[in-house]
């Protein structure tokens, strides 16, 4: 990062996101009633529901060592892709949540490339 507050902003997103994903994903994996009728709307079975949630809370933990967290905002992104198109198609509700998600993911995988080119500058 070229500043601190760059820096603080990164450490912001990526703790706005782990928040995020950490609750969506527990409540999946909890049975949350509005998850189940979400994940019965998508009509693939209940067991993607646990197989998301799954990856959200892994998603959440990757996203603070290093090694993982290119690819835990890659895999949190696709999810959020997912989420909208399963908004914009079969379930009701909003596709906008799903998107703001998935503009932070981005920033977070521009500013972590920057962020390595620069250490390795």
């Amino acid at each position: 990062m070229s500043s601190p507050s760059a820096h603080y902003a990164f450490l912001a997103v990526r703790g706005l996101l782990t928040l995020a994903f950490l609750a969506a994903g527990l409540a999946k994996l909890a049975g949350v009633e509005m998850m189940v009728a979400v994940f019965d709307a998508v009509g693939i079975g209940q067991w993607f529901r646990y197989f998301t949630g799954l990856a959200e809370v892994a998603g959440a933990i990757g996203l603070w060592i290093p090694q993982l967290r290119e690819a835990a905002a890659a895999g949190l992104l696709l999810t959020m892709v997912g989420a909208a198109i399963s908004h914009l198609t079969v379930v009701p509700g909003s596709p906008v949540p799903a998107l703001v998600l998935g503009v932070l993911l981005v920033v977070l995988l521009v500013a972590g490339r920057r962020q390595s080119a620069a250490n390795r500058a």
